[in-house]
């Protein structure tokens, strides 16, 4: 008598995000302060990697696990590409270093300061001066729903329309954060992009995608006229990409990497 085959025996697969590993979990504070500012490290070493350091410009802040008006940042005038765990600053959301012997970007800690206490959920955000992002900013527009990837900004993105010059006043990090909301990112018009997350992990890989979709879209504008993918295609398609879950995912290979790549990051 024939058996049946594996495939009709198993059970029915489970999704796409179901069979996923999930985010670590700390046993104290400290341990969990470490592993964010080894990502944040990180995460610089790959934004050096992709091209996003431009001069002094952009900043990526984690919060403290214990003390959730203080975030990490790094030193002002470091090379993204130098930056270890040790070199990274600690500072209070009144603007003072509590940690660590490096200046604060002022333009870091104006827009910054006022996104951690505007939104608790967010653990981290990034903001450079990257040439895809910079390039997109100066049209005025959000994304569209292009490619797949740009699927994971659908309706979770905003435009902060209004450039003024150097951000340097809280006020205006108060109105960057008012104009974000309650959305993962925003464009900052002729600034560039700022991301946000639950994790280093997830704020660093939007902004990494973000950056690659505004260049997509750029390139497939400059060649003709693209077609979009229908809204409630990208809807979906956002359920699975545009997740907080799916953001921390699809860092972990660039962790691989750049972990090993930089071993002196660790220090």
């Amino acid at each position: 008598m024939p058996q049946p085959s594996p495939s009709a025996a198993s059970p029915a697969p489970s999704t796409f995000m179901e069979r996923v590993p999930r985010p670590p979990v700390f046993a104290s504070p400290a341990e969990e302060r470490r592993h964010r500012k080894e990502r944040l490290a990180a995460a610089f070493r790959l934004f050096a990697e992709f091209g996003f350091d431009e001069g002094v410009a952009g900043h990526i802040t984690a919060r403290d696990p214990e003390h959730a008006d203080c975030f990490w940042v790094n030193p002002f005038g470091m090379h993204f590409g130098r930056i270890r765990v040790s070199d990274l600053i600690l500072v209070d959301h009144s603007g003072k270093v509590v940690e660590g012997h490096f200046e604060v970007n002022l333009a870091a800690f104006a827009i910054h300061s006022r996104i951690h206490a505007a939104r608790p959920d967010v653990i981290a955000a990034a903001h450079a001066h990257s040439l895809y992002g910079k390039s997109w900013s100066s049209l005025g527009r959000l994304l569209d729903p292009l490619t797949q990837d740009a699927c994971a900004f659908f309706d979770d993105h905003v435009l902060f329309d209004d450039y003024t010059g150097l951000v340097e006043e809280t006020s205006e990090g108060d109105r960057i954060a008012h104009t974000l909301g309650t959305k993962k990112a925003a464009i900052l018009r002729n600034h560039g992009l700022l991301t946000v997350g639950h994790s280093v992990d997830e704020a660093a890989w939007w902004f990494i995608t973000m950056d690659r979709s505004c260049q997509a879209q750029l390139l497939a504008e400059a060649a003709g006229e693209p077609r979009k993918i229908p809204a409630e295609t990208a809807k979906n398609t956002y359920a699975l990409v545009g997740s907080h879950l799916a953001g921390w995912f699809q860092f972990q290979p660039l962790w691989q990497r750049i972990s090993r790549a930089h071993p002196d990051l660790f220090e």
